[in-house]
């Protein structure tokens, strides 16, 4: 058993902004129970904010309370359930992702691992893939976030939920390959596949939105546009290599396009970007909408335009495999993940974060759980 502080949420939907009055997140000492086989303890060393942990706070994600959050971050390997697993030891970075795989079932056994119903149950229940949960508060459970809780000084993980990195990779870096980098290059490279010259359309420019255009840029993707309210997220994306960025309402002239990124998770937008693909496009759409959301669009376009529509959870990866690739585009220039930083902060400044976050005022926000 492990003491340890961790970011506990105590109530889904109700909290009320700004959060740095209202404070629905508070920093508590709680127990960590000793990995099982088949199971890591990890040192974060860093952890991104994700619109995932806001959906959390606002009602949007209904999750199981109370729950340690964070489920994007780096880490340093301190303890093995199974002293003899294999590939894994004692003092090695690794980047932790929010959805393990079973290995078992139809879905891992068809190399889609991110559609793992095991993984995904356990997800919904708040506790790891093995079972129930190693973190507790006075004897009373407290539950994981998307299996990984990175939100704390220390963490106890399914060996499933981690990639083991060269040790040389920045921690506030590595941490965004778990979730941003991940989703959103993976929605334009396995989802969609884009080819060299299509064109390419991204709905929202956060951090998985602006990780999708620097993706469809790296895979030749010409012209690549962009839509957001923040004039500060338009002139990254320009930056970054966008022909184009606009607000919303502007873009009449940038439709038509081969491949349209939706990541906001509205409804309304999702209706938009798939009336924004040209006749034979493919809308993908990786944002998680309120699940009281309908879609509407027209049923009779998916036949007459020849228009394909597709959902795409955890930028339909496979960690093991992609999260390597995504870090030599990295080291090659062609994927500058760390433009997508907007701040390292400690980890008591998170209900701060939570706000600017919701506010739209930053891409991706790190804390450093332990300064």
């Amino acid at each position: 058993m492990t003491r340890i502080a961790a970011a506990v949420l105590s109530q889904s939907g109700g909290n009320s902004a700004p959060y740095a009055a209202s404070k629905p997140i508070e920093v508590r000492a709680l127990d960590l129970a000793d990995p099982r086989p088949g199971e890591v303890l990890v040192r974060i060393d860093a952890a991104g904010v994700c619109h995932s942990d806001l959906s959390v706070i606002n009602g949007d994600r209904s999750r199981p309370m109370p729950m340690a959050l964070g489920h994007e971050a780096a880490a340093t390997v301190l303890a093995l359930g199974d002293p003899e697993e294999p590939g894994l030891a004692v003092g090695d970075r690794v980047v932790l992702v929010f959805l393990p795989s079973c290995g078992q079932c139809p879905a891992c056994l068809s190399g889609e691992g991110y559609l793992c119903a095991a993984a995904a149950a356990a997800n919904g229940k708040g506790e790891l893939l093995r079972g129930g949960s190693r973190l507790s508060c006075e004897g009373a459970q407290v539950h994981h976030h998307l299996g990984v809780s990175a939100f704390a000084t220390q963490a106890v993980v399914d060996r499933r939920s981690l990639v083991k990195i060269d040790p040389d990779i920045p921690p506030e870096t590595a941490a965004l390959f778990g979730c941003a980098v991940l989703t959103g290059v993976g929605a334009v490279m396995n989802t969609a596949q884009v080819r060299p010259g299509e064109s390419v359309l991204v709905y929202g420019l956060g951090g998985v939105g602006l990780a999708a255009l620097m993706g469809a840029i790296a895979a030749g993707a010409q012209p690549v546009y962009a839509v957001d309210p923040m004039p500060e997220k338009r002139a990254l994306a320009l930056e970054l290599g966008a022909a184009a960025a606009v607000a919303p309402g502007e873009e009449a002239m940038l439709t038509g396009t081969d491949v349209v990124i939706e990541t906001v998770g509205k409804a309304g937008v999702l209706a938009t970007a798939y009336k924004a693909a040209r006749r034979g496009g493919r809308i993908v759409t990786v944002g998680l909408p309120n699940p009281a959301e309908d879609l509407s669009i027209n049923a009779l376009s998916l036949v007459a335009d020849g228009k394909t529509l597709m959902g795409s959870y955890m930028g339909s990866s496979i960690p093991a495999r992609d999260i390597p690739r995504y870090i030599a585009l990295w080291r090659a220039g062609q994927l500058p993940v760390e433009r997508l930083l907007t701040s390292v902060s400690p980890l008591e400044e998170i209900n701060e974060l939570m706000d600017k976050l919701a506010q739209g005022k930053a891409v991706r926000q790190v804390v450093v759980p332990g300064w």
